[in-house]
């Protein structure tokens, strides 16, 4: 009888870790950030965070309703509800106290999402010229315009961006070729390859700004966007995802733009809208961003074509 229980023991804790490494380290810490906000909401409140009930969780979002978006509550929710699971515990997040209470509450508010700006083409070389005319050794020139070169030319996201290594460059005549192990859509890690082709203009284009780095750097391995250290040293560990961030809005505030409505997902939906702008269809978009609906994509073409295709342009006054 022991031995069954010591069997039924470890398989518990064996599923436990599956469902664990079903989800990417960013979304577990995502769910984990999220649900200490709402056990700080329970302990205030004299509540059980865990396990929970549904009248406690829509009072919580409730809570949330005064100062949150409409999608922060769905994600607040997704988070809860999936660390119930991950502890072994069901939440029925389908209760109707739940549910009719999040519709009544978009009802409320309303459910228009406004993102973060994309970076243009117009942002996107303001952002360039101020990094060469900056007064920096060229090393940390060509690193930084490389970051946000192919991170825009590639439609990355900045987890996929700053993970790339040297080993998943392959430079070929018509330009680079560079392949994502894994993304936010990928988890079973089954691999695209992006392929980024030369510009006319070598001082904007990614490929080669990339060259000259690899090239100063003698990076032969491992990250290719890599920290300095404190005296301007190149160091062999790679760079963190809000690092991108942090570089991104630093360069358009030395622009001249503000970079409030900025953020790192700036250079993927810069380059969604901007190939939309062009005349790209939704599925050579996708075909470089990765996305796997084309729910995203549409909304970049549409924005993109606000002025384009609008039908005011055929009244003449």
């Amino acid at each position: 009888m022991s031995e069954l229980t010591t069997d039924l023991k470890s398989l518990h804790e064996a599923t436990l870790n599956n469902l664990k490494r079903s989800k990417a380290n960013n979304t577990l810490r995502a769910y984990k950030s999220d649900f200490r906000d709402f056990g700080a909401f329970c302990v205030k409140h004299n509540l059980n965070s865990l396990p929970t009930e549904p009248k406690i969780v829509s009072l919580y979002l409730t809570h949330l309703s005064k100062n949150s978006k409409i999608s922060t509550l769905r994600r607040r929710l997704v988070s809860i509800s999936m660390v119930h699971k991950l502890k072994g515990y069901y939440l029925d997040t389908k209760h109707p106290i739940i549910v009719e209470n999040l519709i009544g509450i978009r009802r409320v508010k309303g459910s228009v999402q406004i993102g973060k700006k994309p970076i243009l083409i117009n942002h996107l070389k303001l952002i360039i010229d101020v990094i060469n005319n900056k007064k920096i050794d060229e090393i940390k020139k060509l690193r930084d315009k490389s970051l946000i070169l192919i991170g825009f030319g590639g439609g990355f996201r900045r987890t996929e961006l700053i993970s790339i290594d040297y080993e998943d460059l392959e430079f070929v005549p018509e330009g680079l070729k560079i392949t994502i192990k894994r993304s936010k859509t990928d988890q079973f890690g089954g691999g695209m390859t992006k392929g980024l082709p030369y510009f006319t203009n070598e001082i904007y284009c990614p490929v080669k700004n990339l060259k000259k780095l690899l090239e100063i750097s003698k990076i032969n391995s491992g990250p290719i966007f890599r920290r300095f250290s404190k005296g301007l040293s190149l160091t062999d560990k790679r760079l963190s995802d809000q690092s991108v961030v942090l570089l991104i809005k630093e360069y358009l505030n030395l622009a001249g733009i503000e970079n409030k409505d900025f953020a790192g997902h700036s250079l993927r939906s810069g380059f969604a809208t901007v190939a939309a702008e062009s005349g790209a269809d939704e599925r050579s978009i996708m075909a470089m961003t990765g996305h796997k609906t084309t729910q995203m994509v549409r909304r970049y073409i549409k924005e993109a074509n606000l002025f384009k295709n609008n039908a005011l342009n055929k009244i003449k006054i």
